[in-house]
């Protein structure tokens, strides 16, 4: 999709538009807030704590953190703000801090948005 737009947070310069999301349930380690302006950090749509931390323990188990995220992301309503932009035409950013471009639960997050809305 193609107005869901993944950037990780350390990336120079960074393309903010208007609808920038930081979601990672921790601040990026060493970013300023003012390098942030304008950005809403959406925490609540993170990976659980728990999750996370396992994830970080079994990094070879991608496949099975994607399903956890997924199954997380069914009953989390920090997601209905996301959704709601994407419904109304709107380019989103999600702003994400993992080190690996192919395995981070922005991937995750961006394809439940797309599955989600297919449905709609």
């Amino acid at each position: 999709m193609s107005n869901i737009m993944l950037e990780r947070v350390y990336q120079k310069p960074l393309n903010l538009n208007g609808n920038c999301y930081l979601i990672d349930r921790l601040w990026p380690r060493g970013v300023s807030k003012a390098t942030l302006t304008g950005v809403i950090w959406l925490k609540d749509v993170a990976p659980s704590s728990e999750l996370r931390q396992w994830y970080h323990e079994h990094v070879n188990e991608w496949d099975i953190f994607y399903q956890h995220y997924q199954q997380e992301l069914e009953t989390n309503q920090a997601v209905t703000l996301l959704a709601q932009k994407l419904m109304n035409n709107e380019t989103i950013t999600l702003l994400f801090g993992s080190k690996d471009p192919q395995h981070n639960h922005a991937i995750v997050l961006r394809d439940f948005l797309v599955k989600k809305l297919k449905q709609k």
